[in-house]
């Protein structure tokens, strides 16, 4: 058998291998012209660049004017801006940096990477990205995913921070069994000139993303700003009532403020009356007499274009006399031994700052503007006398008011009993069901009109019942309920007898026992 025919002898070997060799050398033969090519693409994205470093710099100077003018508010945007700008800076000078020492491995130490003399070279940008050990390609490909990270944070656009991260990618798209990483696809067998070329164009796209952020950046500065076509003044008093004596107090704003910056406010006509700043917009004004009135002013404040704003305003107030209600809830007079409701409140002036006091007896205040009066002596006036405390701090008195001081008034004796449909009734006198009588519990006592909401306890009373002969039979009651005995006699009696309560004594709500005069006469029905 000839060895030399074999297809899997050493020399058949030896010729597919030379066989590869000669067609890798034909791939990778680049001409001249397409290396010049590269040359072309680099000066345009040098020019690129240089476009997008400008307009760069004209946002980020009017990022730092805005922050000039207002450091309270722009101070968030601006220190990132710096932020990006320094990261930007030097990942771009990173990448120069590279490109340098590509030039350098392929044209001596001497080399230009504006003038590449070895533009074909095939080995000097893997040696620099992807030597095991110093290769900078790893290092590139993290620097980068870093910084587009940190770049795409700073967008609040979704649709452009999808753009910057394809723009500043690092994936590899997968055709078969290839597993190259980045850097490998970008310099593995790539001439000076395209190695250099394409890291041109990642300093492009730095470039071109740094814009977009600091520009985003310069637009967040006004995104919690209201949009409006019309700024006008505002006047906010604490109250268009005021006292005579006291000040009139309003606050001054315009109603698309920007809290970070304090506007001047000025008083009537000229500079004279000119707001400190400190008040931040609160005026006084001290009056004397009754009448209605008018506060006058402006308001100055710069605007965002560096233009003045003027705006006037104008807000008018009455001036009163003192006065104050006090009025009875449910009585026109007050009542010893009883917690008389009131109610007293001073127009203009809250609850919290209205004060109150009694001659002849004791006032309570019981919130929200309701007091309690309990008078000490019947017969003799009790004067209301109430306060009110001003914004200032001054109490001014408001006005008094004198009430006439009575006694309780008797109450009414009644029985309280069920209804055939099961409600609950008073009776006070006439005819009434045998059975309704036996089913209640006894004799209580209230006033009729139920404006009064004392108590009053029945201690004892008395039924008198009649014999044939007209004799009168009293029963007692010890407390407010029939004996066994009163049921029994109230029993016996027919269909239109009648007896009679009487001598019914009641306790007081101060404690003092009352007799009331009332008789109640109950007819069987």
């Amino acid at each position: 058998m000839a060895v030399g025919n074999n297809p899997n002898s050493p020399r058949q070997k030896m010729i597919n291998l030379m066989y590869l060799v000669f067609i890798a050398m034909m791939v990778l033969n680049v001409s001249s012209e397409v290396l010049d090519g590269f040359v072309l693409v680099e000066d345009s994205l040098h020019n690129s660049i240089d476009n997008s470093m400008q307009r760069n710099e004209i946002v980020e100077n009017e990022l730092k004017k805005s922050y000039d003018n207002n450091p309270e508010k722009v101070r968030v945007w601006y220190e990132r801006g710096l932020r990006v700008k320094a990261l930007s800076d030097s990942l771009y000078n990173y990448i120069q940096d590279l490109k340098v020492q590509i030039v350098k491995v392929a044209d001596g130490s001497k080399g230009d990477v504006l003038d590449i003399n070895h533009k074909d070279d095939l080995e000097a940008a893997s040696r620099i990205m992807l030597a095991p050990i110093s290769g900078q390609g790893r290092k590139l490909r993290e620097s980068i995913e870093t910084y587009r990270k940190t770049m795409a944070g700073m967008i609040s656009d979704p649709e452009k921070t999808k753009i910057l991260e394809s723009t500043l990618s690092t994936t590899v798209r997968k055709t078969g069994i290839n597993t190259r990483t980045w850097e490998e696809a970008m310099f593995e067998n790539m001439p000076v000139a395209a190695a250099v070329t394409m890291l041109t164009k990642l300093q492009s796209d730095i470039r071109a993303a740094e814009g977009e952020v600091i520009t985003n950046l310069l637009t967040s500065v006004d995104v919690g700003d209201s949009r409006v076509n019309v700024i006008t003044a505002q006047v906010i008093p604490e109250s268009r009532i005021v006292v005579s004596g006291t000040d009139y107090k309003a606050a001054v704003v315009l109603s698309a403020i920007d809290s970070t910056q304090q506007p001047t406010v000025y008083l009537g006509e000229g500079d004279i009356n000119r707001i400190p700043p400190e008040d931040r917009g609160v005026f006084s004004i001290r009056t004397s007499a009754t009448g209605n009135f008018t506060a006058k002013g402006r308001v100055e404040m710069m605007g965002n274009d560096g233009q003045m704003m003027v705006r006037s305003f104008e807000s008018d107030y009455m001036v009163i006399e003192p006065s104050a209600t006090v009025a009875p809830v449910k009585m026109n007079v007050l009542y010893t031994g009883y917690d008389n409701p009131l109610r007293i409140a001073v127009p203009g002036i809250p609850n919290a700052s209205v004060s109150a006091s009694m001659t002849n007896g004791v006032l309570l205040d019981k919130g929200s503007g309701m007091w309690e009066a309990r008078p000490a002596t019947a017969g003799t006036p009790a004067v209301v006398t109430v306060n009110a405390r001003m914004a200032d701090g001054r109490v001014v008195q408001m006005g008094s008011t004198s009430f006439r001081v009575l006694p309780l008034p008797p109450p009414v004796p009644y029985i309280a009993y069920k209804d055939q449909n099961g409600t609950m009734r008073k009776f006070k006198g006439g005819s009434i069901a045998k059975r309704s009588l036996i089913e209640a519990d006894g004799i209580l006592a209230a006033y009729d009109d139920d404006l009064l909401d004392a108590v009053f306890t029945v201690v004892r009373f008395e039924l008198n019942f009649y014999d044939s002969f007209g004799n009168m039979i009293p029963q007692q009651s010890p407390d407010t309920h029939f004996t066994e005995r009163q049921k029994a006699e109230i029993r016996n009696l027919p269909k239109g007898k009648r007896f009679y309560v009487s001598r019914v004594v009641v306790r007081t709500p101060e404690g003092s026992e009352q007799a009331l005069s009332t008789t109640l006469e109950v007819i069987i029905n």
